[in-house]
């Protein structure tokens, strides 16, 4: 009881700030810093995903992309979107004083719960925002029963 009572003192260093520091430096090697400070950073588009009970609707964010940049397949019930930014920093007409934006080949692969009707799979491009609608399968929609009395 009479331990806790005993004042801290800020000198003497404290069991995991050892072990914090490095994983705060292995973590900024990986991910960067808040400030963007990192020379490859990695790119993954943000993705929404909703679902109602006739299909799925997603929207992946892929501004300063063309059509050609990315691909849109449907593997074994899962949607795979694939690509890669590249960055516009590599010229060297130019002195860069930051770069912030992040780039480089990327993957996000949504699972599909339930089977869907690959054959009406529809995509479109507009504003820098990929918008997909999958229907689901007919066998995969609610049936509704009616009950007799």
């Amino acid at each position: 009881m009479t331990r806790s009572l005993v004042p801290w003192d800020v000198r003497t260093p404290r069991l995991f700030d050892t072990f914090r520091h490095e994983m705060d430096q292995l973590m900024e090697q990986f991910f960067g810093t808040e400030d963007g400070g990192r020379e490859l950073a990695l790119f993954a588009p943000r993705v929404n995903v909703g679902e109602t009970e006739k299909d799925y609707e997603i929207s992946v964010d892929l501004p300063g992309m063309k059509p050609d940049d990315f691909n849109v397949e449907l593997r074994e019930n899962h949607l795979w979107i694939t690509g890669e930014r590249k960055c516009e920093c590599e010229k060297k007409e130019k002195t860069w004083h930051r770069v912030e934006r992040s780039y480089g080949q990327f993957r996000r692969v949504i699972p599909l719960d339930t089977p869907v009707a690959a054959e009406k799979i529809n995509a479109e491009y507009k504003d820098g925002v990929l918008h997909i609608t999958i229907p689901k399968s007919e066998a995969a929609q609610p049936k509704k029963i009616s009950v007799k009395s």
